[in-house]
């Protein structure tokens, strides 16, 4: 058994569960989970954590060698990267390592209460000073709540209430018992104060899942000792001496009995994560509507893997809640990274999570402290440009004719053929008969006095006819659900459960299989497969051994023989009309189940968006090249839409100022970048790259305005990579593009650094070709950082 404890800290509101952590982070479920059973899909998701920029340190050190080249800088909680750092671990005579515990953040501190060291279970108060990273017993009064683990904890104005949890001595195995008392510790005083409530209570749990909204605290399912619990209940903190326990009917896809989950609130939303129900431990996620208390069961488990080993990894996982997808988030290479492990607990502050406790391997308890640093990047907007640019169908040069109906869905030639190759070959075919049609077509029309017209008149952009391309194996919804997919790198999921809905991923799974899209095909088969219930099995299972889709047939045949599902599913009408080779099947299946069969095979997860833009950039995409981009003189072939849908620059001029030449001069501003930068740029636009040398940020630090990109994301790169990697030797001009910029805080840093570094700096030619103004910018800061008589040194070395 595992335990579940939420807190609420001002605006982030964090669940911690041993094992998971679950909290909302500006639109943004994050998970560090130490069960190695959960590897996010490639589909990019992003942090939106919005942070304030800290200037670097500038003080002057005149005892600094003039050997120093380089400057190591503090840039506080400024990170362009994800990245741990191990803290000072709380010593044995301030508290006790523990598991099981709670973690809740007030303030500039985090509290560590209960949990258990291996022997005892513990109800010592801790406090972590975040500034300070000391260590020290929170100050106390009052009677604190019995000694406890697997309980909650939550925080709410300037207090903290803790609820319920696993009581009694483990030691000698006596008086051990769930509770449902209700304890509040205010920070101020270091009172500890019983809630003595009257009134109908909720049954004595640990386990469970406990937040805080609308100034109630909210509790969730968990275990009583011998059943695992599905019910709710709230209690308003504003007022102890009239506040009562609320069981709420709760209403839709209500998640089963559960215990050891995380819940993390969002946008008037709970959402609830996994969860042991039985012996199995899923990868659910429910999302609870506090104003209508309604569930909904969100179907992401499919972009969720497992993995069957005894291993505790160190995975964190994000879940985006606007695109409802999963991401493993990549921590720096220098990231101090924590073992994996049990029953930890976490909070956050500001723009970082503090990970205390837990249990390591051999069953070891921990007294460790991590910071898990956000980072501050903007939000990567790759996959959302690509999908708008399907959806707005703007500069569509392709019309796939689908089925026996012809039904026409418009496309972009760069992004299909970068992602499918089937789709590429009927595209080429397509694109070698028009090209024989015009030219059939051109000398029958000067024979006849003129050229002859494509029949129909539909055009691409420019003077180009509209691709046609036939494909008779297709129908015109499931198609577009696979375009989708080639656009943006996942699918907009239907309802669960729905008949019809699940019926028609099955019938893109049947695409993705002809169009030998593997990631596609594992993204409908884990949807399928997660979607599969008592009330649609038997329809999901006569269509797909109609399709002949064998695997999710084996599914679904699995599923019915199931000893809970079996005479529920064969006491339905539906079951008396399926077909007889299916009902002989599952009567077989049931009466002799065939054999496991494992395979040590590694599954084909196929290429990513990222992957396949990348390769059509470095010449996949060579022949499909439909505009010339000019570098100083020197042409680079490129691609109209993949231009217009990353850069608003591009999409005007394509739209209203299209050159008739087909050719586009590159510079920013007035500054023509060099051939390096400008591939940066390139990289970039066509598949999301920002690793370049300083010498790249130096021209593109301009480039998103300039260029309308969806965000500033590129310029907070080279901002920062400017800044970490500055040099001697290259000062001058990014002081020269700082001022030009208006990066102040930039230009501020470089001028720290001539100063520093005024004898070597003084003798680049470079300095002689500074602005008057820059000049004095000079003089003034090396007026203000030393004395006369340095002064006076300085003038004779020079």
């Amino acid at each position: 058994m595992t335990n579940s404890v939420s807190a609420n800290s001002s605006s982030n509101c964090i669940s911690i569960i041993p094992g998971w952590v679950a909290f909302d982070l500006e639109g943004t479920v994050l998970l560090w989970t130490a069960k190695k059973r959960l590897v996010g899909c490639d589909g990019h998701v992003t942090m939106s954590c919005k942070s304030t920029k800290v200037a670097p340190s500038v003080d002057f050190d005149h005892s600094c060698s003039d050997s120093v080249e380089y400057l190591t800088l503090n840039f506080g909680p400024f990170e362009t990267v994800h990245r741990w750092r191990r803290l000072p671990p709380c010593d044995e005579f301030v508290g006790a390592r523990r598991s099981k515990h709670t973690v809740v953040a007030y303030r500039d501190a985090i509290y560590v209460f209960g949990g258990d060291n291996g022997k005892n279970m513990l109800n010592d108060l801790l406090r972590f000073d975040v500034k300070d990273c000391s260590w020290c017993r929170a100050f106390t009064t009052g009677t604190p709540p019995a000694p406890r683990y697997h309980h909650s904890a939550v925080v709410y104005g300037s207090s903290m209430f803790v609820f319920g949890g696993y009581t009694g001595d483990i030691y000698s195995n006596s008086n051990l018992k769930n509770k449902n008392d209700l304890f509040e510790y205010k920070f101020a005083t270091g009172q500890w104060t019983e809630w003595k409530v009257e009134g109908s209570l909720p049954v004595a749990r640990s386990a469970h899942g406990a937040t805080v909204y609308s100034d109630k605290l909210w509790i969730f399912a968990g275990y009583d000792g011998n059943a695992r619990l599905n019910d709710m209940w709230t209690i308003s903190l504003q007022d102890r001496e009239h506040a009562c326990w609320e069981e709420i009917e709760q209403s839709g896809e209500i998640p089963p009995s559960c215990c050891n989950f995380p819940v993390a609130v969002c946008r008037d939303k709970m959402f609830v994560f996994s969860g042991q129900s039985g012996a199995k431990i899923t990868n659910n996620l429910f999302q609870f509507e506090f104003k209508g208390h309604m569930w909904t069961r969100i179907p992401t488990e499919h972009l969720l893997r497992g993995a069957a080993d005894n291993t505790l990894p160190n995975e964190l996982h994000s879940y985006d809640v606007d695109s409802q997808t999963w991401e493993v988030i990549q921590p720096s290479l220098d990231s101090e990274m924590p073992s994996g492990r049990l029953f930890h607990a976490a909070a956050v502050i500001q723009d970082a999570m503090y990970i205390f406790g837990g249990t390591v391997d051999n069953n070891v308890r921990s007294g460790e402290m991590y910071r898990f640093q956000f980072s501050c990047y903007p939000k990567c907007t790759l996959h959302e440009d690509y999908g708008k640019l399907f959806e707005n169908r703007q500069f569509c040069d392709v019309e796939f004719i689908l089925g026996e109906r012809e039904e026409r869905v418009l496309g972009h030639i760069a992004i299909v053929t970068a992602r499918c190759q089937w789709l590429r070959k009927k595209i080429l075919q397509a694109r070698d008969r028009q090209r024989q049609n015009s030219e059939e077509g051109s000398e029958e029309g000067a024979g006849a006095g003129g050229p002859r017209d494509i029949p129909g008149g539909t055009r691409a952009s420019g003077n180009q006819p509209m691709l046609e391309v036939h494909i008779r194996e297709a129908e015109a919804q499931p198609f577009e659900v696979l375009m989708q997919f080639l656009y943006t790198d996942k699918i907009q999921y239907p309802r669960r459960g729905h008949v019809q809905d699940v019926l028609l991923i099955m019938d893109v799974y049947k695409l993705a299989l002809s169009f030998k899209l593997s990631r596609l095909e594992q993204l409908c088969v884990q949807y399928i497969e997660a979607s599969v219930d008592l009330q649609n099995v038997l329809s999901v299972c006569e269509q797909a051994n109609k399709l002949q889709l064998d695997q999710l047939k084996e599914h679904c045949l699995n599923f019915v023989v199931k000893e809970t599902h079996f005479n529920q599913v064969i006491m339905t009408k539906e079951f008396e009309h399926l077909s007889t080779p299916l009902i002989v099947e599952i009567v077989r299946r049931k009466q002799q189940p065939p054999p496991r069969v494992y395979s040590d095979q590694p599954v084909d997860i196929g290429t990513s968006l990222v992957q396949d833009m990348k390769a059509y950039l470095e010449g996949g995409g060579l022949d499909f090249c439909d505009i010339v981009l000019l570098l100083d003189g020197h042409p680079r072939p490129a691609h109209k839409a993949i231009l217009a849908a990353r850069s608003s620059y591009f999409e005007a001029m394509f739209r209203s100022f299209m050159p008739e030449d087909g050719q586009v001069n590159i510079s920013i501003g007035e500054m023509v970048p060099s051939k390096q930068a400008f591939e940066s740029m390139l990289r970039y636009i066509y598949y999301g790259d920002v690793n370049m040398p300083p010498e790249d940020s130096l021209y593109l630090f301009a480039a998103p305005y300039y260029y309308g990109f969806s965000n500033n994301r590129l310029q907070a790169y080279c901002k920062q990579n400017l800044e970490m990697n500055v040099t001697v030797e290259n000062v001058l001009q990014i002081l020269e593009a700082a001022d030009k910029t208006q990066a102040w805080d930039m230009k501020k840093h470089c001028l720290h650094i001539i100063v520093h570094q005024f004898i070597k700096v003084s003798k680049l030619p470079n300095l002689r070709s500074l602005s008057q103004l820059l000049l004095l910018d000079i003089i003034e800061s090396l007026a203000s950082h030393i004395s006369d008589k340095q002064c006076a040194e300085m003038g004779s070395d020079i």
